[in-house]
């Protein structure tokens, strides 16, 4: 018997999100549904090995690629953080900012991509490197055999370019960017592959933060961003003093070095308020807490969609189980 997956004042908020349609199950059963649904992402089983108790684990997975195509995951997230900034409950008086990486499953791999999308990049990489499908050898000669192992590399690449895999040194790897505030709630989400950089995410992630109030626009810029040496470059602290943010981010010893060396033209030393910066073991705490789910902790979908669901049914759940309740 499976232990119940959230408990009823949970479920009084989640329910009224979840669509019924004209047809399908009864709204008795929906409940159910949903809780196999954050059963599988709890547990890493596959769908199935669902407990009976969830009903028919094909049931169960139709229903959520329905909720994930609709966006509802997403939708319960940002009601969420609505409703913690209804009840005051929310300090961007710093954000802090940081990335993990999760190891992805063998199961993860072998995602299916339409042929176009393929062609399309196959086509970029290939004007990427300059090289035709004809040549192989060392002699320039045509070699069939050489021209079938780089269109099979090629394609194996671009697959693994959709489903947002990267190569790494523990194999199969993707990563995710998040902001967090300082109760060690996760606020953004931004999913890529293991090999991507964190600073060239950084710009991505706050624009996709966003704080709607119940009188007035959405709140998109906090006091103040914090960020370890990754994310230190001219870009990212361009953006932040256009928005007239407070960068709190240490400098890395490279780039203080080319600026001394520059002297007067090197421009002023960045320096960082250290108080906030001890803050920064939020975002750590907050991804610990998103993957204490198995599921989320180890990438077992293998479509980015599916996985960024579950990161978001993931999030929404520490957001509504810490809310006071009303």
């Amino acid at each position: 018997m499976a232990r119940a997956q959230l408990s009823h004042e949970e479920w009084e908020f989640i329910g009224p999100f979840l669509p019924i349609g004209r047809f399908g199950p009864y709204p008795e059963r929906l409940r159910e549904q949903f809780e196999g649904v954050i059963w599988r992402f709890r547990t890493k089983s596959q769908w199935r090995e669902m407990p009976e108790r969830f009903g028919a684990w094909q049931t169960v997975y139709n229903r959520f690629m329905r909720w994930r195509n609709a966006g509802i995951f997403q939708a319960l997230l940002e009601e969420a953080i609505t409703e913690a900034a209804r009840r005051d409950e929310i300090d961007m008086s710093l954000v802090n900012v940081d990335s993990t990486t999760t190891r992805a499953h063998h199961d993860a791999a072998g995602m299916r991509v339409r042929e176009e999308t393929l062609a399309a990049l196959k086509e970029t990489a290939s004007q990427k490197g300059g090289a035709s499908e004809g040549q192989g050898g060392p002699d320039g000669e045509n070699d069939p055999v050489q021209a079938e192992r780089r269109r099979t590399r090629r394609r194996r690449r671009a697959q693994l370019k959709v489903a947002l895999l990267g190569r790494s040194r523990g194999g199969l790897t993707s990563k995710i960017h998040l902001a967090a505030d300082r109760r060690c709630w996760p606020m953004v989400l931004v999913l890529t592959a293991g090999q991507a950089a964190d600073s060239p995410q950084f710009i991505p992630v706050l624009n996709k933060l966003r704080v709607r109030l119940p009188v007035g626009r959405p709140r998109t810029r906090p006091a103040a961003v914090a960020g370890d040496k990754a994310y230190s470059s001219r870009a990212n602290r361009a953006h932040l003093r256009k928005r007239r943010i407070k960068a709190v981010i240490p400098e890395k010893k490279d780039q203080a070095a080319n600026r001394r060396e520059k002297g007067s033209q090197g421009g002023r030393p960045v320096t960082h308020d250290t108080d906030p910066y001890r803050d920064r073991n939020t975002v750590e705490r907050a991804i610990n807490r998103m993957k204490d789910w198995r599921g989320i902790a180890t990438r077992y979908d293998k479509t980015p969609e599916s996985y960024l669901s579950g990161l978001h049914l993931r999030a929404a759940t520490i957001w509504i189980g810490s809310l006071p309740q009303a």
